[in-house]
């Protein structure tokens, strides 16, 4: 691994999980994940981002498709809440220890209920961040569903 590593690969190092990282050059102006997608050449339904929401005023974690986005009521529905928005910003980054565009579902600084999108389980392995900007973490779904302690879920919108 190039570079200094982040909570997130300690997590799964220590965890002895097979994950491959790869990095890229990040641009401003573009979406984080489809930006990902185009420097990896992958296709952007194996592309994770991780998204931060108040389910009842409990921040969640819902982990979805780049090219997708979060259904809030799906996600409330898949922790057993009734409404769900968004976080705000700094809210996420405070919880996560990540700043926004690398938030990773791995090794935040606070464990959060985290619900992975079921179609992840399409593939063999899924792509989600490493923690910071042009950083991506290659790993199983079933793998980065056990190192976030996240359930698996239908939560991505069409």
């Amino acid at each position: 691994m190039a570079g200094k590593g982040t909570p997130a690969t300690a997590l799964l190092g220590r965890q002895r999980i097979a994950h491959t990282v790869h990095t890229y050059v990040h641009s401003d102006g573009q979406a984080y994940g489809t930006e990902a997608a185009e420097a990896m050449g992958v296709e952007p339904a194996r592309v994770f981002k991780t998204l931060v929401a108040e389910v009842d005023g409990v921040l969640t974690v819902g982990i979805v498709p780049v090219a997708g986005s979060l259904d809030l009521k799906a996600l409330a529905a898949a922790v057993g809440g009734k409404r769900a928005k968004m976080a705000e910003v700094a809210d996420a980054e405070r919880a996560t220890g990540y700043v926004a565009g690398g938030i990773s579902p791995l090794g935040q600084r606070k464990r959060l209920r985290t619900v992975l999108d079921a179609s992840a389980d399409r593939f063999e392995t899924v792509f989600c961040s490493g923690g910071r900007r042009g950083l991506e973490i290659e790993l199983a779904p079933a793998d980065l569903a056990r190192a976030a302690g996240a359930t698996v879920a239908p939560i991505a919108a069409s």
